[in-house]
């Protein structure tokens, strides 16, 4: 086996394992389940492990380098025309591929899933625009995160209450493991082509602008669009009587799950062509290395989503209905806490962020640094979120305040601190959150007799919020600790200008 594969899928193991520790305790212990349910989750588990190990290989050979160049590219051309298209093109056809948005469409049933997937990759396309010309024109981040949240939260008290959950669980679903490479990439192509010593802290912010413009679309949509009531039900478990039924299951899901995959891949593997042809940007072991990157990130997203919704997915919302229907309903908070704590780690999206940071900071934010933060805030996200299941509690009395928070930290903790704590937002609820976290919210909510679309969703949005806040926390630890605060901000950005020359 490949050393950097078998490398990966270690890597993979250590995030899976304890999710399928607790599940399992919480089956012996609190929801009893059938031993062939039991089996349909195991065989869901070692799917994601081998999934998640080729995926995250797949995007470090292939998405990655394709989104330095064509952010290279795109910043040399000096034609503003020519930038604005292209973003937005890529922006749209990035988004389509999303694995992320497909599982939460699937799970609007009032929404037609292709209306709301054209809302979002749209407002993903206008926003990597706006994103890219911040980079161009050396535009504040936190101004614009400032500015455009303001007009968010205006432009939700005009949207109906059942649009607004659903929206900010689309701003966190569109940036997860097909867009966080290739935009966090085409950040480092563009600040390396800019070769300035702010350049480095400016390649951090896409995703977190990117995270912001389909909350807006979908908030529109709710505006103008009027969806057709849609109920509800409890996930039910095909009964499962014998090895074979396990394998039937699994098997019989792979060829619609490769199929989605390979449609949504398409697109993007037209634009590395494309790119090719007309730039020769890459020589041939290049070209070679970026199409086997794409054979392990198409096998590895068939296996992973094969493994979380027909394994994962439907013990979620058994367990989430099972707890909420004992008399030791609360419990859901604590395990709420433990579930989120280890589930962040399983987001293969958070892994390729964490590696990127830790490279372009020389080691100043490490991966192990960024994991015990970023666990941490998703674990109070998901208490609050199963808080909002069993009370009812509208979302607005937690993010108003959650993103009015990180928006006076933004203001006190260095630039590059900034981008990085938003771009966390967005990748921290992943796909392991829509399929597993949102499956569980639902069961408990219809257990409980609570509205799903108004008290359910939005725990992608509170999984999004809780990192803006504990990693600006973390920059402000930095800052104190460096005793003092102009040097800290001087001197950041230079340590990452020296990392960013390896990239040039």
């Amino acid at each position: 086996m490949n050393e950097k594969l078998k490398e990966k899928i270690k890597e993979s193991l250590a995030s899976v394992l304890p999710i399928t520790v607790i599940v399992l305790l919480i089956s012996i212990t609190l929801v009893p389940m059938e031993i062939g349910t039991i089996a349909l989750f195991l065989t869901g588990a070692l799917l994601l492990i081998l999934g998640m190990g080729l995926f995250q290989l797949g995007a470090e050979m292939a998405m990655t380098p394709l989104g330095q160049g064509v952010g290279g590219r795109l910043i040399k051309s000096n034609r503003i025309i020519v930038i604005v298209l292209i973003s937005f093109i890529m922006g749209v056809i990035i988004t389509i591929a999303e694995p992320d948005l497909q599982v939460l469409a699937n799970q609007v049933a009032s929404i037609p899933n292709q209306v709301l997937i054209w809302t979002v990759a749209v407002g993903v396309g206008i926003f990597l625009i706006i994103a890219v010309l911040r980079i161009l024109f050396h535009i504040s981040l936190s101004k614009m995160l400032f500015v455009f949240y303001i007009l968010l939260f205006v432009l939700s008290f005009f949207s109906p209450d059942s649009f607004t959950a659903v929206a900010f669980d689309s701003g966190g679903v569109t940036t997860g493991p097909m867009t966080v490479p290739f935009i966090m990439a085409m950040g480092v192509g563009l600040s390396a082509a800019r070769s300035d010593r702010d350049g480095a802290s400016d390649s951090f912010g896409l995703v977190a602008l990117c995270s912001i413009g389909p909350i807006m679309m979908v908030l529109l949509l709710g505006i103008f669009y009027n969806p057709t009531d849609a109920a509800y039900t409890a996930t039910e478990i095909t009964n499962i009587s014998t090895t074979y039924d396990v394998l039937h299951q699994f098997v019989s899901a792979l060829p619609q799950y490769g199929e989605e995959v390979l449609i949504s891949m398409l697109p993007v593997a037209g634009v590395f062509v494309i790119f090719q042809i007309f730039t020769r940007n890459y020589h041939k072991r290049q070209v070679l290395r970026i199409i086997v990157g794409f054979v392990y990130t198409i096998l590895g997203l068939v296996l992973f989503l094969t493994g979380v919704n027909v394994g994962f997915a439907p013990v979620g919302s058994l367990l989430g209905s099972g707890l909420a229907d004992s008399s030791f309903k609360w419990i859901l908070i604590p395990i709420g806490v433990i579930i989120g704590y280890y589930i962040v780690k399983a987001e293969p999206a958070v892994q390729v962020l964490n590696n990127q940071v830790e490279d372009l900071t020389g080691g100043t934010i490490s991966h192990k640094m960024m994991n015990t933060a970023l666990s941490i805030g998703v674990a109070c996200a998901v208490a609050l979120a199963m808080v909002r299941v069993l009370t009812g509690i509208n979302i607005y009395w937690i993010i108003i305040p959650g993103y009015a928070l990180s928006l006076v930290l933004s203001r006190l903790v260095p630039p590059v601190f900034v981008g990085i704590a938003f771009d966390s937002g967005g990748v921290a609820s992943g796909p392991m959150t829509s399929t597993f976290l949102l499956p569980l919210a639902m069961g408990a909510c219809l257990s409980v007799g609570g509205n799903v679309v108004t008290d359910a969703f939005g725990i992608v949005a509170l999984v999004a919020m809780a990192p803006l806040i504990a990693i600006q926390i973390m920059g402000l630890i930095y800052v104190h600790k460096s005793k003092a605060v102009p040097q800290a901000v001087e001197e950041l950005p230079d340590e990452i200008v020296d990392i960013e020359e390896d990239f040039e």
